[in-house]
């Protein structure tokens, strides 16, 4: 296997006042330019989605937004990262946070959603749900209500060897529990992942 180069990334800034900033990445010098087009436009799509859905269309009551990102995977043409913006509204008890993640195939020119890093057909829902029970019960997480299962689009990102799960605040756990993170080894999921997507790439140990 070729080795593949991680993609170049700089960071750009959206301001308006001291206490306004969002920082996001950009890709750049990638040898498939209208690629390079395609991930720059859907980071900055996300970017502005979160923004819109924090503001609230009550953009006159916010005191501050911090926009930030990890790039959470950059090799073996995986390129997974997470955008977090987090704003607070004037008088409002405490502010908001979201945090978003985008994970493209470079191999195949593609964003990806949870259900394409698995062969067709499987039941991955039902697979990455118990895991997570799982995870639940060993680490004590409070929740809000029982945990049943992950939604097929569920949040996530990769991470080298393993996908991690998330859930939003609130999602299945009070607030004071931040955002509760479940990494998954791909190890555990070689039996239904595809071998020629982002997992199946994770999982080869050249």
């Amino acid at each position: 296997m070729p080795v593949s180069l991680p993609v170049s990334i700089k960071t750009q800034k959206i301001s308006s006042g001291k206490d306004k900033n969002v920082f996001y990445p950009q890709v750049f010098d990638m040898k498939n330019k209208s690629l390079e087009q395609y991930i720059n436009h859907k980071i900055v799509h996300q970017t502005q989605q979160l923004i819109n859905e924090l503001v609230g269309g009550v953009p006159s009551s916010v005191v501050e937004m911090i926009g930030s990102y990890k790039i959470k995977n950059n090799q073996r043409e995986v390129l997974s990262l997470s955008l977090s913006n987090y704003t607070y509204h004037y008088h409002a008890a405490h502010g908001m946070t979201i945090i978003k993640s985008l994970t493209f195939d470079l191999k195949k020119g593609k964003l990806c959603e949870l259900k394409d890093l698995f062969k067709p057909g499987s039941n991955y829902v039902k697979k990455l749900s118990a895991l997570i029970q799982k995870q639940i019960k060993q680490r004590d997480i409070q929740l809000l209500a029982p945990f049943t299962e992950i939604k097929p689009d569920q949040d996530f990102y990769i991470a080298d060897k393993a996908l991690v799960i998330y859930f939003q605040l609130y999602e299945i756990t009070p607030y004071v529990v931040g955002f509760p993170m479940f990494p998954i080894s791909v190890y555990d999921l070689q039996d239904i992942i595809d071998e020629n997507g982002p997992l199946g790439r994770m999982a080869e140990n050249n």
